[in-house]
């Protein structure tokens, strides 16, 4: 199964000065000569209506690190195409084709029938294959259990059957489908935000109401492009609802239950950075920072401790309902909580019972 990486992929990838410090060793991905009939248009407007999967935003990030060319010189997302230019898009790393091979990686399959597939991932997988990631990911794995699954054999698709995904290092419930009709329904339903999800996760800090919303744009930051942020002003990234249930507060953490209106990147990670209370070992938030506490060299070891203990971000996709794509009825599937995780909890709840009192604001 061979497909080629789709340009979300390629530019979700790093894009630094090593472009413009080593522009001999940057590689073409892709190649347009504007025709004599081309109206003066900005460049990233010309490579957007030219290069499927791509976006504006995604575009001018290449601009900004001179991986786009206009007659073998850089140029900005301003530049003006004029007729007989030649535009390129170049990249630090050459073209690559992904060959998905079926590899028999073992899969926790909770529900199977002859329309999905529901996975409880565990950590530390990438769910699909990407820059970096040529192998080892869940969708390498299901070519391997669901092989004679129609939709596996699609030549073209990198995500066959994915109609949502979860971070590498996020653990829990999947559905995959394995059929188009099936791909459809099931897409239209997460579009539809009708698809029920259920996450917890271990946050920093106390909270003083039992439950709340979030609201708040999520789109990837003006100063880091690999990180997401979360924007009051509507101005910039997509529309994000997130609403939150306190399960269990141990003082200087909090493990909460999140439930979805919307399916953006980073969602929740965003959202609880946002309100100050990133994910428990979060190294991409600050969440693997000491952020509430105390001052003891014992309370520093005993955080130290946790993070070896679940060494990734605390969360977990714990539940997932949906209509069945066939037979038009609810189903609904849970899991528990993985043992990384449980065992981060019970090494809070013993350091709570072992303490006369925890001052949430300290």
């Amino acid at each position: 199964m061979m497909s080629e990486i789709g340009f979300e992929d390629l530019l979700d990838n790093e894009l630094d000065d090593y472009a413009a410090e080593n522009p001999q060793e940057l590689f073409e991905h892709y190649k347009f000569v504007a025709d004599k009939g081309q109206m003066i248009l900005r460049v990233d407007k010309f490579l957007t209506m030219r290069i499927q999967n791509a976006t504006r935003s995604k575009i001018q990030d290449a601009a900004d690190a001179n991986c786009i060319l206009a007659n073998n010189i850089p140029v900005k997302s301003n530049y003006k195409v004029k007729p007989g230019d030649v535009i390129q898009l170049m990249l630090t790393y050459p073209p690559r084709e992904i060959e998905i091979r079926p590899e028999n990686i073992p899969l926790d399959i909770v529900f199977e029938d002859n329309d999905l597939i529901i996975i409880n991932k565990k950590p530390d997988m990438v769910v699909h294959p990407s820059f970096g990631h040529y192998s080892g990911t869940l969708v390498h794995a299901l070519a391997y259990h669901v092989k004679d699954a129609d939709i596996f054999k699609d030549s073209f698709d990198i995500r066959p059957g994915l109609v949502h995904r979860i971070d590498k290092n996020t653990s829990g419930l999947l559905v995959i489908a394995k059929n188009d009709n099936a791909k459809q329904k099931l897409s239209k339903q997460f579009f539809d935000k009708s698809a029920d999800r259920e996450y917890q996760a271990l946050v920093w800090g106390g909270f003083e109401a039992p439950n709340g919303t979030v609201t708040g744009n999520i789109g990837r930051s003006l100063k880091d492009r690999k990180v997401m942020t979360t924007f009051v002003n509507g101005e910039f990234g997509k529309h994000a609802v997130t609403h939150y249930r306190v399960l269990e507060q141990f003082g200087y953490v909090t493990l909460i239950q999140c439930v979805l209106e919307t399916g953006r990147t980073h969602q929740i990670r965003a959202h609880m950075k946002h309100i100050g209370h990133p994910i428990f070992n979060d190294d991409t938030y600050g969440g693997d920072q000491i952020l509430k506490g105390t001052t003891y060299t014992k309370y520093k070891q005993f955080i130290q401790n946790c993070f070896k203990v679940c060494p990734r971000h605390a969360l977990h996709a714990k539940s997932l309902g949906f209509i069945h794509p066939t037979t038009g009825k609810y189903i609904h599937f849970d899991s528990e909580l993985p043992q990384d995780m449980q065992l981060l909890l019970e090494k809070w709840r013993v350091y709570v019972a072992n303490r006369e009192f925890v001052d949430l604001d300290e």
